[in-house]
């Protein structure tokens, strides 16, 4: 049995992956309620730069999920809630673990109270690949163990299973997806697709990277995006966990190699320590499986394989090559991945 439900928060709305979901859902029709983290300089991230006749349809509120009267609140008459709120940086919680849990376990733990108490008709709570640390069985399914190889993907794993629990015990309407490594316009620079993309779109071909042979599962954000909906309105999510990704896997040399020959030059590569994950912690190889999705919700992506990441890279490069757009990234050969 499939819904449409029409009044939707979103937490971390004002992020990557969060403003394309605002834009989406907007798109579609529906009432949108984002929140956002409060900050004293009132913005609202990446839904400060969407089109003005887009944001004119969203009610922005600021707000701290690691509040529980902030999130209440926030949660105040909407039918369901898209909660993306979350600390996501992997090499900041080697230096900021406290920070993690505060937000990821203690703030999903906010949301699924609130929407208990509220009678909340449905909570989708986003995960990441990131649990199942590095592929012992490939492709990955959501059977596969969970391993928390940093104190990012622990958190994770902690609010994932928070978010279940409440499922268990409670009955509370909780559906857990897993994106694996979307990218797209607007991605921080603390990913890896962006931080060669900029780069490569530099006057330095040099690019400064870490690690170059593990292999990640690259999932375009409108595809990310469209999974996040099938979840939403499915019934048969319920109380699952499902994966989201395009089942096409490539090492970071060979996505360097692939941007190369996109943008028309010739990248040389220049690997920093600092940037290098400790030895235990680094995930070498991410690929989905996808079924799950395919059976449960009818959901496939649409931007595939080598062609369809070509093209996914393309239509990323030529966002992140407007000056009005690169203007918000600064210090690009700093940043570690």
């Amino acid at each position: 049995m499939t819904q449409n439900f029409q009044h939707i928060l979103v937490t971390g709305a004002e992020g990557f992956i969060g403003s394309h979901l605002v834009e989406t859902l907007v798109a579609q029709g529906r009432r949108v309620r984002a929140m956002a983290l409060y900050n004293s300089f009132g913005r609202y991230g990446w839904l400060d730069t969407i089109p003005a006749a887009t944001r004119d349809k969203v009610e922005l509120v600021m707000g701290d999920v690691r509040d529980p009267f902030s999130v209440r609140e926030a949660m105040q008459g909407v039918d369901a809630v898209m909660h993306l709120a979350a600390l996501i940086a992997i090499p900041y919680s080697y230096a900021a673990p406290a920070s993690y849990v505060d937000t990821n376990v203690t703030g999903t733990l906010n949301v699924v109270q609130a929407a208990r108490d509220l009678g909340t008709k449905k909570v989708v709570h986003t995960s990441t690949s990131e649990v199942y640390g590095t592929a012992q069985i490939v492709p990955i399914a959501e059977t596969h163990p969970l391993v928390g190889q940093s104190p990012y993907s622990a958190s994770k794993i902690g609010a994932d299973q928070m978010a279940y629990s409440y499922f268990c015990a409670f009955g509370t309407p909780v559906a857990t997806v897993r994106p694996f490594n979307t990218y797209g316009p607007r991605q921080s620079l603390r990913a890896v697709l962006p931080t060669i993309m900029l780069q490569a779109l530099s006057d330095n071909p040099t690019l400064n990277l870490g690690a170059l042979t593990p292999t990640r599962d690259f999932n375009f954000v409108a595809d990310t995006v469209s999974g996040m909906l099938a979840v939403l309105d499915n019934d048969t999510s319920l109380g699952e966990t499902i994966n989201i990704g395009s089942g096409f896997e490539i090492s970071i040399a060979d996505t360097v190699k692939l941007i190369g020959d996109i943008t028309g030059k010739k990248l040389e590569i220049k690997t920093e320590d600092v940037r290098l994950r400790p030895a235990n912690s680094e995930v070498e190889r991410l690929c989905c499986d996808h079924a799950k999705a395919k059976k449960l919700l009818g959901w496939q992506p649409k931007t595939t394989g080598i062609e369809g990441l070509r093209a996914g890279l393309t239509q990323s490069l030529e966002w992140f090559a407007k000056p009005e757009n690169r203007s918000h990234y600064h210090d690009i050969h700093r940043y570690t991945v």
